[in-house]
């Protein structure tokens, strides 16, 4: 079963980390509150960056930020930019390559697998950053305590 990889996770944990703060964060920063390495992290903000999803700012006082609201990000789209592409529970659903698994005509599986998908993303797309950084994500985020300053 195909999963989120960790650079899906750690995206969305930076955005996270980036909507719990004001201005410009920095690189290091963020990379020592997610215990991130600096080099995995400069991978994750490119991709993040190309995406429009960051801002970013060189020299003394820069960093990067969130390029709008975080109400106006979905997780699902983090995933995805992140992902390189759409979320596939499976492996035989993943059309990143071109094509679907050579089974698909007479797998009888399939639909199960599709409806999964189908599922999953409207999940992750109704959920958005301001979810996570929000008063329902009080429990969830409890374990932030000293890292979400900011907000």
């Amino acid at each position: 079963m195909a999963v989120i990889s960790t650079k899906g996770r750690y995206a969305l944990r930076v955005m996270v980390d980036l909507g719990c703060h004001d201005g410009w964060v920095s690189l290091g920063d963020i990379a020592e509150r997610q215990q991130i390495s600096r080099k995995y992290l400069e991978q994750v903000m490119a991709l993040l960056t190309k995406a429009g999803f960051v801002d970013s700012q060189r020299g003394k006082g820069g960093g990067y930020r969130l390029s709008r609201d975080p109400s106006g990000y979905t997780v699902g789209s983090v995933l995805r930019v992140a992902e390189n592409g759409p979320l596939a529970p499976v492996a035989c659903l993943d059309c990143s390559h071109g094509m679907l698994c050579e089974r698909a005509s007479f797998c009888p599986t399939l639909p199960l697998w599709q409806e999964l998908g189908q599922v999953m993303s409207a999940f992750l797309d109704s959920k958005t950053l301001a979810d996570l950084l929000g008063n329902g994500a009080d429990q969830t985020l409890k374990g932030l305590e000293g890292r979400c300053t900011d907000r």
